[in-house]
């Protein structure tokens, strides 16, 4: 049966999907614990309701459903890179300009409006879950005007990878990418000159901005539209493991899982967008601080598998083949972090564009391997983000 849409608050339900197809026992007995009690189908693509099927029957089938509950989520059906990209393109626009909404409402004294952020969380999750790579990288790519709306769509996303990674389930899954899209939202209530300001912020300016998480956590239970996880994020994702953070200086065990999380994703969509002062870091050399700092910043185990996401040479990353051939990361690899996709364009022995192709370096016999990243200042390339997204 296909699910159309839950009638219902998206807290209602467990399940961080509107629309799928219900085929499991397990779903369907949390589906009815929820407090849904409408739903919507669509018959042409899948099965329709047995109208002869009478209540006690229905009862009957439900009382052989096992009593532990399986909880996961469904893996969107794949498409191409080339798609995803144009998919991602579409989804971080339609995002950016929600999110931006949504912080001037706030701005207003109104509550956060969960029912479209959710929409947003899902949406941003189902590409995420097909391709991390796509949106995540084009996530980096932020104007001065809309860097704060673009890293909460990009947290959201990265949240989002980073739960699948750790096995996290699926009720989970979901907090931890609204978790991500709401986690700078006390920032709506900062300056407006401190928080687009185009240069360094001062020490006092910093001090102003660091009252943003505790602004966040006041304005989400004041509206209580959230549960537990996206409130400790919010609350929390600038806390150290040395407990050099803000604001409670929280030391390792002290801090949540999720709060664990969200320090990572905040940290590196921050150090690799470009701001006004300062030009973002490379993607791997982003991935290379971090762990040099991860020992008294990060959670190590969390670090670890946030790198497994996204890989040491992470989408839209610039690297040198052993063939001496240039190329732009475009996917991971699930068999190796050194064997990703790349599309190849430039001749370092020639020093000369030569025409794209895509090497799969994952691919039984390959004879081409990773030598290191390079600079694209370096060899005088300036397209590097057009040959990335490029459908062809």
């Amino acid at each position: 049966m296909h699910i159309h849409e839950l009638c219902g608050p998206w807290m209602d339900h467990p399940f961080w999907r509107t629309k799928f197809i219900l085929t499991d026992p397990e779903d369907l007995r949390r589906l009815h614990e929820s407090g849904i009690r409408e739903l919507l189908i669509d018959s042409s693509k899948g099965l329709d309701v047995n109208p002869g099927e009478k209540q006690e029957e229905v009862a009957a089938t439900l009382a052989k459903v096992p009593d532990k509950t399986v909880i996961r989520y469904e893996i969107p059906k794949p498409i191409s890179f080339a798609e995803e990209v144009q998919q991602a393109a579409r989804t971080c626009a339609k995002a950016t300009k929600a999110v931006k909404s949504m912080f001037g409402e706030v701005r207003m004294g109104q509550a956060v409006n969960t029912e479209a952020a959710n929409e947003l969380v899902e949406e941003i999750s189902t590409s995420v879950l097909r391709n991390p790579g796509a949106l995540i990288s084009l996530a980096r790519l932020k104007t001065v005007d809309d860097y704060t709306y673009m890293h909460s769509v990009a947290v959201c996303a990265l949240m989002v990878a980073l739960a699948r990674q750790l096995n996290i389930d699926e009720v989970e899954l979901r907090e931890a990418g609204m978790a991500g899209l709401l986690h700078d939202i006390g920032k709506a209530m900062m300056p407006m000159d401190v928080l687009n300001k185009p240069g360094k912020l001062t020490d006092a300016e910093f001090t102003i901005i660091k009252g943003h998480p505790v602004e966040g956590h006041r304005i989400l239970v004041e509206g209580q539209a959230v549960g537990a996880i996206p409130l400790d994020v919010v609350l929390h994702h600038h806390e150290k493991i040395d407990g050099g953070g803000y604001p409670d200086r929280l030391k390792d065990a002290a801090i949540s899982l999720h709060a664990k999380m969200g320090a990572v994703c905040d940290v590196y969509d921050a150090v690799t967008s470009d701001r006004p002062y300062k030009k973002g870091w490379d993607p791997a050399d982003a991935i290379k601080k971090m762990t040099e700092w991860s020992g008294g910043h990060f959670d190590k185990r969390i670090f670890q598998a946030f790198v497994k996401c996204i890989g040491i040479y992470p989408s839209g990353t610039l690297i040198r083949l052993s063939s001496g051939r240039l190329g732009v990361v475009l996917e991971q690899s699930t068999k190796s972090l050194l064997t990703p996709q790349v599309k190849v364009f430039f001749s370092t022995k020639s020093q000369i564009y030569i025409k794209p192709e895509v090497v799969d370096l994952s691919r039984p016999g390959c004879p081409e391997k990773i030598v290191g990243k390079e600079d694209a200042a370096k060899w005088g390339i300036k397209n590097l983000q057009e040959l990335w997204t490029a459908t062809t």
